[in-house]
């Protein structure tokens, strides 16, 4: 590979967002956020008024295929478009995180996703975060990591930015809606959430990111400056 690819993997709500921008920005390439992908095409399902659970996988992967997703922008100022709209803003909340967990169960969606994130990844390099990106978008980087923490860690981190968005839900709900959704990551037939053995293993759980991103600029084999 001669563009510079670091795979980051990880269940919810374990960093994988925070911790990529943060180390793009200090590797100096871009940052692909796979995840606000799989978000615009459930924003696009739900806009077509399609409830959850979904029951018909034709229809959305025709949705999937008739839409334009696109991330631009730096580290610092990623954005999502969906059909030329900046929607970065609508696909974070509670409701569309279930929506992209469902669409991203299917596997005509996942196909074309996965192709287009490693279209981008091959041809200018960058940061890729997600579930699959090390086993099935760029298994051939030398450069994957998988994060994790419990799932109580993680819905702690969650209810903290819920509440600071003035969000209703309480962290039990947060927690059962984490649990569910490790559940169907872990068990989808098509591209299950797994660490493969071929991932250097990080548990964030008492890690800041400054922390997380340092060991991970080592492993890659960038220096860390002085004091982080």
């Amino acid at each position: 590979m001669k563009a510079l690819v670091v795979a980051i993997d990880g269940p919810s709500g374990v960093g994988k967002s925070t911790v990529g921008k943060a180390l793009a920005a200090r590797l100096g390439v871009p940052y692909l956020d796979t995840g606000a992908m799989y978000r615009a095409v459930g924003l696009a399902v739900k806009r077509k008024g399609i409830a959850l659970p979904l029951e018909d996988p034709a229809r959305v992967i025709a949705i999937a295929s008739g839409v334009d997703v696109r991330v631009t922008g730096s580290a610092e100022d990623a954005r999502t478009w969906l059909n030329g709209e900046d929607v970065s803003k609508e696909i974070r909340t509670p409701e569309i995180s279930k929506y992209a967990s469902a669409v991203s169960a299917v596997p005509g969606v996942r196909r074309r996703l996965a192709g287009m994130q490693r279209s981008l990844a091959l041809e200018g390099g960058g940061v890729l975060e997600g579930r699959d990106i090390g086993t099935k978008v760029v298994p051939e980087t030398p450069h994957k990591f998988f994060l994790t923490a419990s799932a109580a860690v993680r819905a702690r981190r969650r209810f903290a930015e819920l509440s600071a968005k003035n969000s209703l839900e309480t962290y039990e709900q947060v927690l059962a809606d984490m649990e569910a959704r490790d559940h169907a990551d872990a068990t989808r037939a098509d591209s299950p959430l797994t660490d493969d053995g071929t991932y250097a293993r990080l548990d964030t759980s008492a890690l800041s990111v400054d922390e997380v991103v340092d060991r991970v600029l080592s492993a890659v084999g960038r220096p860390v400056p002085p004091g982080g």
